[in-house]
């Protein structure tokens, strides 16, 4: 079987830590492009994995008719724009989450991949979660009954990344704690749930303890050192409701709180029974068996053909996709919803109001 020939755009973290050692694990792709405005970024990766040549303009990427597909994991301002060149130059597509900085952009991706025929996958990589797809399984199967509220949490005590760089500008993220963490959370709850259509948003963003940088106490930053002479306009906790054709969904989330303890969970709440998933671990159902109160913890079973790593998992999964065709769970079409989730919460927060959306 002739190797597919994939692209990787932006050699920051994600691409480093994920993308790249995926494709690298899978025999049916070659890596034949690293690219980056950094010139020395590029280059590291074409050194470090021994594959590829080291580009700083994408167009080099997508015009290549080689070029079967490609992954972008550079900042949100520029996911739309690259995804949607790509596609209409006629290559498949996974990008990193959040598909963009705004809903209207997501949009538009998700109009390019309708229009080009092409695969748009979003990197909302707890999709391919085994934990998460064993509780799908039981709330599919009705072991949870009638799920009639999901409880979000995704709360650190001082984590903001990079201070004043691109994580905390939004002219580049988007956002703050919300898109960058709350994306994968509200994507979990959307999966499980089966996608319901979003009905109303209600919420509240704050920009806090990060918006007097200097005075910013903190243990570690991810993302890079403070950047003192940079940006911070980003909400570093957010507060939330969304209504659904289903079930309702409620959320706190917060990059920096005043509280040392971290809350990174999301709760199921079902008639028959419920569930508390630990983000990235393990889950309990809570339940009643024989007239008696219940507690499990199911062991995770990794199903045959499938990977323990999640990000190998959704890497396997789109080569497939570009071999087989067709859309699969990470598609733009449902990743599109979450993209109007928390666009509400964000224009709610900004009017004060609660956001309905159109139907």
């Amino acid at each position: 079987m002739k190797k597919l020939q994939i692209g990787v755009i932006g050699c920051g973290t994600i691409a480093n830590a994920a993308h790249i050692p995926s494709y690298m694990h899978n025999d049916g792709v070659q890596i034949k492009y690293f690219c980056d405005i950094i010139p020395e970024r590029a280059q590291a990766a074409v050194e470090k994995y021994g594959v590829g040549t080291a580009v700083t303009d994408y167009h080099d990427v997508i015009n290549d008719p080689e070029i079967d597909g490609v992954s972008v994991c550079t900042p949100n301002a520029v996911h739309s724009v690259i995804a949607i060149d790509a596609l209409k130059a006629g290559k498949h597509v996974l990008c990193e989450k959040p598909a963009a900085r705004i809903y209207s952009e997501a949009l538009a991706m998700q109009q390019a991949q309708h229009e080009t025929g092409k695969i748009l996958n979003i990197g909302v990589v707890n999709r391919f979660n085994n934990a998460v797809n064993m509780i799908k399984d039981l709330a599919d199967a009705g072991e949870l009954g009638n799920i009639y509220h999901v409880y979000v949490s995704f709360r650190a005590h001082r984590s903001i990344p990079g201070l004043g760089g691109p994580f905390t500008t939004k002219a580049i993220a988007g956002g703050g704690a919300l898109i960058d963490w709350g994306v994968h959370y509200l994507d979990i709850v959307m999966y499980v749930l089966g996608d319901p259509k979003p009905l109303t948003a209600s919420g509240q963003a704050y920009s806090v303890l990060g918006k007097n940088m200097r005075d910013y106490v903190y243990e570690d930053m991810w993302a890079g050192p403070p950047d003192y002479d940079g940006t911070y306009d980003v909400d570093d906790f957010v507060t939330g409701l969304i209504r659904t054709e289903g079930p309702t969904i409620s959320l706190n989330g917060a990059w920096a709180q005043n509280i040392g303890v971290k809350d990174t969970f999301i709760d199921f709440l079902g008639d028959k029974a419920g569930i508390r998933l630990t983000y990235g671990g393990d889950f309990t159902v809570y339940g009643v068996k024989d007239g008696k109160l219940s507690e499990e913890k199911p062991q995770i079973v990794v199903p045959e053909g499938l990977s323990e790593d999640m990000f190998q998992n959704e890497i396997n999964a789109f080569v497939d996709n570009i071999r087989q065709g067709g859309k699969i769970r990470s598609c733009i079409d449902r990743a599109v919803l979450t993209s109007q989730i928390m666009q509400g919460l964000y224009d709610s927060s900004d009017a004060h109001r609660e956001i309905v959306f159109d139907k």
